[in-house]
């Protein structure tokens, strides 16, 4: 079974190695980038850097969380820092394969995930002390995805979490009350054959719609391994294509609030207050002191 890209390049990931205190640590990031629900726009995502390590940097800055630098990054700077490409479209969860005679794709997302995992193993990180899994935007929701999982493939008295940031993407109602985002998942998880990969315990509650286990509202209970979660009140996502798309707004009535919520009315500041989307901001908590 081919382990590639949507495009059927190979996949990658980068790796710093830790050092001292932290040579036995390591925290992996999925790389974010959204999704791809139909055959258009996978097969342009497959034309990018979103689908293909043909479009990749070969080098890549690590910053943040990933910084080896003490003073911005104390916690993590001496830890076995990896950051996984993402180039599939379904936040690392898909397998399945596209082809009609002129086109082809490959959704192996989930392939990618379990291949990084067994590479990285003998490496060291079968042997760790301490393990982060997180991400951001696609990437924090891949997190949700695989928490459970790379628990598994680590050892028992290893102290494992797994942390989001801006992964926490809800099944809310447009302002129109429709449910945009749900449909949007249900296409996506039905073409890159994402439903086998969900968890089994969420899925099986969710007979009727399996594919909501790909929310992380529906997904979060069923996670045993301790999870951090943040998020922004006012997501730009959440806004811009959950509870605002532009389908909802062909008029654009909301344009000038979506580029700042301070210019929005109070009717507008009403309506995002009052969605369920706001009431879900979690802060941060201290990784380390946990």
């Amino acid at each position: 079974m081919f382990v590639v890209c949507l495009d059927g390049s190979l996949p990658a990931y980068h790796l710093h190695r830790g050092f001292g205190a932290g040579a036995r640590n390591w925290l992996l990031q999925f790389e974010g980038g959204g999704w791809c629900n139909d055959i258009e726009s996978c097969l342009e995502r497959a034309k990018s850097r979103r689908g293909s390590t043909r479009y990749m940097t070969k080098w890549e800055v690590f910053s943040g969380i990933l910084s080896n630098n003490a003073s911005l990054n104390p916690d993590f700077y001496n830890w076995n820092r990896v950051k996984l490409r993402y180039c599939d479209g379904a936040s690392f969860a898909g397998d399945a394969v596209f082809k009609n005679g002129t086109s082809l794709l490959y959704f192996r997302g989930q392939k990618i995930w379990e291949a990084i995992i067994l590479d990285l193993l003998p490496k060291g990180l079968g042997q760790a002390r301490k393990a982060l899994l997180s991400g951001c935007s696609a990437g924090g929701l891949a997190s949700f995805l695989h928490c459970n999982n790379f628990t598994k493939y680590l050892p028992s008295d290893a102290s494992v979490k797994c942390l989001s940031d801006a992964g926490f993407f809800l099944d809310e109602r447009d302002i129109t009350s429709n449910h945009t985002m749900r449909y949007f998942v249900k296409d996506l998880v039905s073409l890159q054959g994402v439903e086998k990969n969900l968890d089994e315990n969420c899925t099986a509650s969710s007979l009727d719609f399996p594919e909501l286990c790909f929310f992380p509202q529906y997904a979060l209970k069923f996670i045993t391994t301790p999870f951090f979660i943040l998020n922004s009140a006012y997501d730009v996502y959440q806004f811009h294509h959950i509870l605002v798309p532009s389908s909802a707004d062909p008029h654009g009535h909301w344009n000038r609030c979506k580029l700042n919520p301070a210019a929005c009315n109070p009717e507008q500041l009403n309506t995002l207050q009052g969605s369920s989307i706001l009431p879900y901001t979690i802060l941060l908590l201290n990784l380390q002191k946990s």
